[in-house]
């Protein structure tokens, strides 16, 4: 097939990204703005028929590959089950886009200890470990990096949804620090932080039953995931999506810790 000249100016011609979490959402969205820059597609989830029907629409309308591995990273070496999948296929990875992550709403007292630890393998773990796999290879080559989706949840402890909060901060200090380490090399590293999104983790989280859910409107998912693509391409170290959620972010640092903590416990309650 003879590629038109749009097809030939595609940034992403002849390199492949990772996207975990590629089911539904944001997880989508990204996979389709890497797609239709010329990105083949490597996506993963825990849903087997999810994801052959995204892959399918996006080899599609793209003109790209679009490999489906279903797998649960949330299971404690998953990640480099993955790994070697991609490798026995022979597939390469030049971005990883570390979407995968779930939260849960309320207290810690009555959650299930089941539901806290698989927040973090699934959250913190997983995504360190496929940050661990592909970073040397990245860093050898000088091209491609990490799209890691963190949340406005990362600038501040987070009282009814603990857990969650913390583990997003990690996400966040990790990609900042590797930014850094990246930098001069080629290699981009974004982190995205989104606030409220129109999409099933609401549902699964169940904060579209807290006081934040009325807080203001929420962000479309291929909006957020627009602007998280743009800022993975210009390599800017963190994305905080719509303006009152960079104003409050930018705030935080300065706000009385006490008071902090009392505005997002009582934003987190049910209504």
């Amino acid at each position: 097939m003879t590629k038109t000249a749009n097809q030939e100016s595609r940034r992403g011609e002849g390199q492949t990204a990772l996207v975990t979490g590629a089911s539904y959402g944001i997880g989508v969205d990204l996979a389709e703005h890497f797609a239709e820059d010329g990105y083949d597609l490597i996506l993963t989830a825990r849903s087997a028929s999810a994801l052959a029907e995204v892959a399918d629409r996006l080899a599609t309308q793209h003109r790209v590959t679009a490999t489906p591995i279903a797998l649960d990273l949330g299971v404690q070496g998953n990640g480099t089950a993955l790994a070697k999948e991609i490798a026995a296929r022979k597939l390469g990875v030049d971005v990883v886009v570390n979407n995968a992550g779930f939260g849960i709403a309320g207290g810690m007292d009555g959650s299930k200890l089941s539901e806290q630890l698989g927040m973090v393998d699934l959250n913190v773990r997983a995504l360190l470990e496929l940050t661990q796999i592909y970073w040397p290879e990245m860093l050898k080559r000088g091209r491609g990096g990490l799209l890691n989706v963190s949340s406005v949840a990362a600038f501040q402890p987070g009282p009814l949804m603990a857990t969650y909060y913390a583990s997003k901060a990690f996400v966040l200090s990790l990609s900042e620090a590797l930014w850094k380490e990246a930098e001069g090399t080629g290699v981009h590293v974004s982190c995205l932080c989104p606030g409220p999104t129109r999409s099933k983790f609401r549902e699964r989280a169940g904060t579209g039953k807290t006081r934040l859910s009325t807080a203001g409107a929420a962000m479309a998912s291929m909006s957020v995931a627009r602007l998280g693509y743009q800022g993975f391409q210009k390599n800017t170290r963190v994305v905080v999506t719509g303006a009152r959620n960079r104003i409050l972010a930018g705030l935080t640092p300065f706000m009385p810790r006490a008071t902090l903590l009392g505005i997002v416990k009582n934003m987190q309650s049910p209504i």
